[in-house]
């Protein structure tokens, strides 16, 4: 089983990443984009004060099953296993780290003015 959710995690994880970054591209998928937003902010910050600022619960349910499979020695990242698996190289931590939190802030910030801003547009005319 362990096996099969290894990879269930890597496109599971991988597509939900890929969602939050270009989500708001498809009006109809703006709502559900919005909530995956919240969800990954709800994680990161919420349960960040129990267990560390960007705390993943995927990242680390993926983890327990890879720790079961053998592999010991991970990035300390999801971003980064993943820079890892498709170049073969591990970049910086805190690059990872930065990059990431300022994709985030930025798709946010477009988001909550796609939701809120051109919804008020779309009232006005």
């Amino acid at each position: 089983m362990d096996p099969f959710l290894n990879i269930f995690f890597f496109m599971f994880h991988t597509a939900f990443i890929l969602f939050v970054l270009f989500g708001w591209i498809w009006k109809k998928a703006r709502k559900i984009h919005l909530a995956a937003l919240f969800l990954t902010a709800i994680s990161w910050f919420g349960l960040g004060i129990f267990y560390g600022l960007g705390y993943c619960f995927c990242t680390d349910w993926h983890w327990n099953v890879r720790y079961r499979l053998g592999y010991v020695d991970m990035p300390r990242s999801y971003i980064n296993l993943l820079i890892l698996t498709v170049t073969g190289r591990e970049l910086n931590d805190t690059l990872v780290d930065v990059v990431t939190m300022a994709a985030f802030v930025g798709i946010f910030m477009l988001a909550v003015y796609l939701a809120v801003v051109k919804k008020q547009d779309k009232g006005a005319g």
